[in-house]
């Protein structure tokens, strides 16, 4: 989040940073930011052709080293207000987000309970990927034991969030995106509201009957938030995590400017925050399984699994892999654009329907790929 808001208010948009997020502590990578847009696909691999071709360029520049913690702070408290007080616990895996969330939520009027906030890039106590279930029990249970109205958890470099509720249940990324196009359109009547092919497919109805215009676009920040702009959509969101603003904030998925919305959205109201969130629509649905793919390109397998799959009873969506809409639910598949996996999702109306799905899919796959190990 700093880099975007040093670069947006400084820098003309344009920044670098050194992170791999909530990957291993072996990896090591560059985000880059060149006129308020990500640097990705084509640019990036434009950018790398260059490097090992030599074909750089030279000049005089200089550096000037800036805090801009306490500017960013109070930037976002000058924008939001808590009508009310709220309990919340913070659990920044270890990441960088430590840092700087249980400031600014204590900033907010909030009284936070700290949880690996302490930055250790060897993650000791679970890996911060906010959208794993493992990586949340911690989180859950101090929900629980503190009485707290809120968890939130962060990846690490702070721009993915994941939200356990007052009741300890857990608020995917997707339920969250409801919860905030509501508040957004309430105030923007025909916005567009984009999230990505992964996402709940009750996001449809609750946007259009908010009066927003729902998009659904392929999975990846970069190529989320470039759709943003594009289409000039004041919300976006990933089922990772990621949340952008341009309702009151410029178009950058930042989790924790993203948490004080949500707290500000929710101290509205007397009721709890499982009440709050109990009244959206729900499905029965999966995780995003991450199937290791060995013995070929991950790619490759995902380009024969489209040619294989015929499913008459579906309605395919390629922007992103292979997502099949069924009368009763949905199956996605698609290659991961960061590891050697294969991504799949479910949803359905009910747990036998999504079963059914579930066993389709397993089939194709397997028709593929006998040697692969399924988890459904």
């Amino acid at each position: 989040p700093l880099l975007y808001f040093t670069a947006h208010y400084h820098a003309a948009g344009s920044g670098v940073m050194i992170t791999a997020s909530h990957n291993p502590a072996g990896y090591n990578g560059l985000k880059i930011t060149l006129g308020g847009e990500v640097l990705h696909g084509e640019g990036i691999q434009g950018l790398r052709r260059r490097i090992e071709q030599n074909d750089l360029v030279e000049g005089a520049g200089s550096s000037l080293p800036i805090d801009v913690a306490d500017s960013y702070l109070r930037r976002i408290c000058s924008e939001i207000r808590l009508e009310r007080p709220l309990k919340v616990v913070v659990d920044a895996g270890n990441g960088m987000a430590g840092e700087l969330a249980p400031r600014l939520f204590r900033r907010l009027g909030c009284e936070v309970h700290e949880l690996h906030c302490q930055i250790d890039g060897r993650f000791p106590n679970h890996h911060p990927d906010p959208t794993e279930l493992d990586n949340l029990q911690d989180l859950i249970a101090a929900v629980k034991e503190r009485g707290a109205d809120l968890g939130f958890a962060f990846d690490g470099d702070g721009d993915r969030i994941g939200v356990v509720d007052s009741s300890g249940k857990v608020i995917w990324p997707d339920r969250l995106l409801m919860l905030l196009a509501i508040d957004v359109l309430a105030h923007n009547p025909g916005a567009t509201i984009l999230f990505d092919i992964k996402c709940t497919g009750n996001l449809y109805g609750v946007i259009e009957r908010h009066g927003g215009r729902p998009l659904m676009w392929r999975t990846g920040h970069s190529v989320v938030r470039s759709k943003m702009h594009q289409e000039r959509a004041l919300l976006a969101g990933e089922l990772t995590g990621h949340l952008f603003f341009a309702d009151r904030w410029f178009g950058v998925d930042d989790a924790l400017y993203g948490g004080a919305r949500l707290l500000e959205l929710l101290a509205r109201s007397p009721d709890s925050t499982a009440e709050q969130f109990s009244v959206l629509p729900d499905a029965v649905n999966t995780q995003e399984f991450k199937i290791p793919v060995t013995g070929e390109p991950h790619h490759l397998l995902m380009e024969r699994l489209l040619a294989r799959a015929r499913f008459p009873d579906a309605r395919p969506v390629t922007l992103d892999g292979l997502r099949l809409e069924f009368p009763s639910g949905w199956a996605l598949l698609r290659a991961s654009n960061t590891t050697p996996t294969l991504g799949v999702r479910f949803e359905a109306s009910d747990q036998r329907e999504l079963e059914l799905i579930q066993k389709r899919i397993r089939g194709l796959i397997l028709s593929e790929a006998p040697h692969l190990t399924l988890p459904f």
